[in-house]
């Protein structure tokens, strides 16, 4: 093209960075631009929280006009910030690759308590003007106070560091481009499939007039495909729920191979508790509407989980408020095993929520300088109940998968397992050098012997020992949903001839739950 483009952007040092970072992408290909600031809604009223301002597009109406009207020839918005139903006569001709779609949870260092979820202090002050982000927080911390956050990306984290508040919560996108030091603070990055995302977040969007065509040829070197495919679901969510980017609502998916996963969460206002869904599928036609009506069902089920669950917890909450009836109970017990002294390793693992307790309950004496691994997301929030943070924490619900890459990961280091008399010793056995390996026998598990099993709609088995011991008691019928925690669990339902099981996608409370209501 032999026009020079004209850029709208707002003046954020984000937009500003968005704005640079497309105009060299443009010089790549062989067009020349220029950038003009335009002053929207958003940026011009600082004294509301964002749902006190009238209208949607409150970010993107200035520039979206200073378009329509021939001012400028290019607007870069952060997708997120986009109405669903673009103006008439504008389309998207590009969307970016995807940076980090995460959030990031900033804590003063003296409101840190690792002990807690998300680390933060006992009754903290959180900064944050997006209903999303509050209906989330407050689901596992009702705790906390929410305090509204204005202002740009800089001025947000100084107002943490002058004490306004304990802790901001930002997206990784914006603090990763602006590549701000945050040394002085304590970062919580937030698994996106746990505390879901606005729908497009960390994806750029290029929009022009319908009627450019040769600017919206040239744009389409600049597309990422994959990102335009997954993001369009979950903005088709946002549309069928015909929200803002104030609906508390959270939809995150991603193409792993040839499969689409996606996870959302929603409720009606912030104060409300959120529902969560997880859906896998092998095209994305059907899927943002099959979320929505998933979102929007309420399943009045029975659920039996082989764990000893207090009400009150977020699991036990979670499916309370999304019409479940919970039953938990484990149908083994554990008696503590001592030990008299421990080998010095450089690492420790633990397998299960009850290896760090048995171990930690018989007060050992730790070597300078040991590591700590855990099987899955679970297991490492116990071990922060101890004070201690994982060094490494197993993502899969495959056993066997975890074992390798944590052998290959310690390859040359000494590990301690503390473990159950009952233990399968799967993670030991992926290690090539059994010499490196030494196990520690930390309780006992046995049958709980009053322990009953209900006819539940769901099923929720979390070890192959409790698998065992409901099958002895009932068997499973094809109508019923089946959930095994891992495929040790799921490899003693298939020797039993129950195939129709599924598994979380993690082997945290949050796949867990997702697992649960997901239908």
């Amino acid at each position: 093209m032999d026009k020079n483009i004209i850029i709208g952007s707002r003046g954020s040092d984000l937009a500003l960075w968005q704005a640079h970072y497309v105009k060299d992408q443009l010089n790549a290909i062989g067009i020349t631009a220029e950038i003009n600031i335009i002053k929207t809604q958003g940026d011009k009223i600082q004294h509301l929280s964002f749902d006190k301002l009238e209208g949607k597009g409150f970010f993107t109406k200035e520039i979206e006009d200073a378009l329509l009207n021939g001012d400028i020839d290019l607007a870069v918005h952060s997708h997120k910030d986009l109405e669903t139903t673009p103006p008439e006569g504008l389309v998207i001709a590009a969307v970016s690759e995807r940076e980090d779609p995460s959030e990031f949870l900033l804590i003063r260092k003296e409101a840190v308590d690792i002990r807690l979820p998300f680390s933060l202090k006992a009754k903290a002050v959180v900064g944050t003007s997006s209903a999303r982000r509050k209906t989330q927080l407050l689901a596992v911390r009702n705790d906390i106070e929410l305090k509204d956050l204005r202002g740009n990306v800089p001025t947000r984290i100084q107002k943490l560091r002058d004490g306004q508040y304990d802790a901001i919560m930002l997206a990784a996108a914006g603090v990763r481009r602006l590549e701000i030091d945050l040394s002085d603070l304590h970062v919580e990055q937030l698994d996106p499939r746990e505390f879901v995302p606005a729908p497009a977040q960390g994806a750029l969007a290029l929009q022009v007039r319908a009627t450019d065509e040769a600017l919206i040829e040239a744009l389409a070197a600049l597309n990422s495909d994959t990102v335009q495919e997954t993001i369009a679901v979950e903005r088709k969510v946002l549309n069928l729920f015909e929200g803002g980017c104030q609906l508390p609502l959270g939809v995150y998916c991603i193409k792993e191979g040839a499969t689409y996963k996606a996870w959302a969460a929603a409720s009606k206002t912030w104060e409300d508790f959120p529902k969560r869904i997880y859906t896998e599928a092998l095209s994305t036609a059907a899927m943002a509407q099959n979320i929505v009506e998933q979102l929007q069902h309420t399943q009045h089920q029975s659920v039996f989980v082989s764990r000893n669950i207090k009400a009150g917890t977020y699991f036990w909450d979670v499916l309370e408020k999304n019409g479940l009836t919970v039953v938990a109970n484990s149908l083994t017990r554990f008696e503590q095993v001592p030990y008299d002294t421990i080998p010095s390793t450089d690492w420790i693992f633990f397998s299960s929520k009850n290896c760090v307790k048995y171990f930690f309950a018989q007060q050992p004496t730790l070597a300078e300088g040991v590591k700590f691994g855990t099987i899955g997301g679970a297991t490492a929030i116990a071990l922060k109940q101890e004070g201690i943070v994982a060094d490494y924490t197993g993502a899969s619900t495959d056993t066997e998968a975890i074992g390798k890459e944590f052998a290959q990961q310690t390859k040359g280091s000494t590990v301690l397992f503390p473990q159950s008399t009952a233990s399968y010793r799967t993670i030991q056995k992926q290690f090539d050098d059994q010499a490196r390996v030494y196990d520690l026998i930390a309780y006992d598990t046995v049958e709980n012997e009053q322990a009953r099993v209900p006819e539940t709609d769901v099923i929720v088995l979390t070890s192959p020992s409790n698998a065992i011991l409901y099958l002895r008691q009932r068997t499973i019928a094809p109508h019923q949903k089946v959930i095994a925690m891992g495929k040790s669990t799921a490899k003693v339902l298939e020797e039993h001839g129950i195939t129709h099981y599924q598994l979380p996608w993690n082997s945290s409370v949050m796949a867990l739950t997702d697992a649960v209501l997901s239908t």
